[in-house]
């Protein structure tokens, strides 16, 4: 069994599939991993204290979306449940660390980059909740999961390294950046390639395009459970799509 990778996403909207250049950038990065064993999906979109584990037997989508277009809400994603994952999260907590269980699906952070990257929908997925926002906590609990890499499961971060959409004013995908989206971006991606997590962890306070490029920061904190699962999260990842999409940063980076 191969020691997965574990990824963190700029997810990207429902329109991320009709996006040429993104979608073969994730395709990309899904063909140069070995096939997981399951994987194990923590979204934006999701939070909610105690730490929630979704639907395991089957797994239905969540459209929490609105204002796109009908097709986009008819898509389907049929992946198998992964029952036996779930009992092995819960077995990697502390007691310090409640679990509980709901029938939530898969909500648009989780499945719209996975209808790219594996299309198929043959490997069985489970979404986890992000039961704080705060890096510190974060990153222990990315190594609490460590271990399930060992076992062929590949964990994902998904948010988005830039997401100020109050601030955006130009709606076209291939909209320039704006300046406070650009230097967050420069800033991020020279962090994370000296591995300077400490700094990543002080974003609030320290990154350039600060509160524009996160008002709210929930986009940005997947990305400390997915350094957090590093074998090193010192080791300069490796930063696999980079770019904007509707002047937003798709930065996307894997961890060994």
């Amino acid at each position: 069994m191969s020691t997965m990778p574990a990824l963190f996403l700029s997810h990207g909207a429902p329109p991320l599939v009709d996006n040429p250049v993104w979608v073969a950038q994730l395709k990309q990065l899904a063909t140069g991993l070995p096939k997981p064993k399951a994987i194990l999906m923590a979204s934006a979109h999701w939070e909610s204290t105690p730490l929630m584990l979704g639907a395991t037997e089957t797994v239905p989508l969540v459209y929490d979306f609105g204002g796109f277009a009908q097709h986009y809400y008819e898509v389907r994603y049929r992946a198998p449940g992964a029952p036996e994952l779930a009992d092995r999260v819960e077995k990697l907590m502390p007691d310090s660390q409640p679990v509980a269980r709901t029938d939530r699906g898969l909500d648009h952070g989780a499945y719209v980059p996975l209808t790219v990257m594996y299309p198929d929908a043959d490997i069985p997925v489970l979404q986890m909740s992000l039961p704080t926002l705060e890096p510190d906590d974060l990153l222990d609990l990315g190594r609490r999961l460590r271990p399930l890499r060992e076992e062929g499961v590949l964990i994902v971060g998904s948010g988005f390294t830039t997401h100020g959409l109050p601030f955006l004013r130009d709606f076209r995908e291939d909209a320039p950046a704006p300046g406070w989206s650009r230097e967050f971006d420069a800033w991020a991606s020279e962090a994370l390639a000296r591995g300077a997590v400490d700094e990543l962890a002080g974003f609030r306070d320290r990154a350039p395009g600060m509160p524009y490029a996160h008002p709210t920061i929930e986009h940005f904190a997947p990305m400390f459970l997915t350094l957090g699962a590093s074998e090193d999260p010192s080791r300069s990842p490796d930063q696999a799509i980079d770019g904007y999409w509707m002047g937003l940063s798709k930065r996307s980076f894997q961890v060994v």
